[in-house]
């Protein structure tokens, strides 16, 4: 049985974007994560403080941001479903990778992760089917 996600939508989409930025640079810092996000600076370090409280980042101040495997682990499993509802959208719906990726976010926030869990597991065999015939 998974253990479910006490994290945050904003706190699992800050997590998305510390692991994509991590993968394209070798130091993020938050005025990168400000910028990835469109958000002010320093609304970015109040997120940032309660993310080191729950052990999802470690930051000492001035330095990069830098994912717990905690934190990891959550981004890891965020960008998976986002990526299984965006291919689902573009693929089988055929909406525009633009509108799929807005809404992908939307969508895996709008619903209880329970559903998010089961609608993912349900496209990844269906995608899984498809890839085979």
């Amino acid at each position: 049985m998974s253990k479910k996600s006490t994290v945050s939508a904003s706190i699992q989409d800050y997590l998305e974007a510390i692991l994509n930025l991590s993968e394209q640079t070798s130091t993020v810092r938050i005025t990168d994560l400000a910028k990835s996000l469109q958000i002010a600076k320093s609304s970015v370090t109040e997120m940032i403080y309660a993310m080191v409280q729950q052990g999802l980042i470690e930051h000492d101040k001035y330095g990069p941001l830098v994912l717990t495997k905690t934190g990891r682990d959550e981004a890891s499993k965020v960008r998976n479903r986002h990526k299984v509802i965006r291919e689902f959208l573009t693929q089988v719906l055929g909406v525009n990778h633009e509108t799929a990726e807005l809404e992908a976010c939307r969508m895996e926030h709008a619903i209880s992760p329970d559903t998010t869990s089961k609608l993912v597991q349900f496209l990844e065999k269906a995608v899984h089917v498809q890839t085979q015939n």
